[in-house]
């Protein structure tokens, strides 16, 4: 095909979809930190499963999607879109390299599309109401399956999922401050999670 064709398709996709480079950047970043091993450590103890870390990736994937979603600039909504397409253009590959097959590999993607809006919403209604207990719930409910070690048989959230909603909501805050720019070029910075579970332990953590 002649360069000339080349490029005019070229400069036509980046049109179409100007920030596809940067989202699959930011969700590669997003990947990144659910993996830290500290995660998985006996501070946090999140599952190092599939669902496990399925789950910790929606997680950071769901607070950098809410950090672009509100931002008043045009490009944070549609940088958003683009990390979440990222996502889920990831999750069926992966699906496809695990042998799954092309009839069904639609239908589970679908269901974890679904699994991840209601993550994300619990997440984002926890997090504007201040109330870090309800958003160690919804981590006990997800990330555990309503299994957290330490937690009560009524979903009360132990140690782990306390500490990992202090730390989610310590993601949430650094990520609003980063400017849109960065974002925009595809450079987010997730702090990372804190290797002594007490840097990050609520300060009701040891009420009776």
């Amino acid at each position: 095909m002649p360069r000339r064709i080349v490029e005019r398709l070229a400069g036509w996709l980046e049109r179409r979809r100007p920030h596809e480079r940067a989202g699959f950047a930011l969700y590669g970043a997003a990947v990144a930190a659910a993996r830290s091993p500290v995660l998985f450590g006996p501070g946090y103890a999140a599952p190092d499963t599939l669902d496990g870390r399925f789950d910790l990736v929606g997680l950071h994937a769901a607070l950098l999607i809410r950090r672009l979603r509100r931002d008043p600039d045009p490009r944070g909504p549609a940088l958003a879109q683009a990390v979440f397409d990222a996502m889920f253009s990831d999750m069926d590959q992966t699906l496809r390299e695990m042998g799954v097959g092309d009839l069904v590999v639609g239908k589970r993607v679908r269901r974890m599309w679904e699994a991840f809006h209601g993550r994300a919403r619990a997440y984002e209604a926890a997090l504007d109401a201040g109330d870090e207990t309800a958003l160690a719930r919804a981590l006990v409910r997800n990330v555990w399956r309503g299994a957290a070690p330490g937690s009560g048989p009524d979903g009360t959230p132990g140690a782990p999922a306390l500490r990992l909603a202090a730390y989610a909501r310590a993601v949430d805050a650094a990520l609003a401050r980063q400017p849109l720019a960065a974002l925009a070029a595809g450079e987010v910075a997730f702090p990372p999670a804190a290797a002594d579970p007490a840097e990050t332990e609520p300060a009701d953590a040891g009420a009776p």
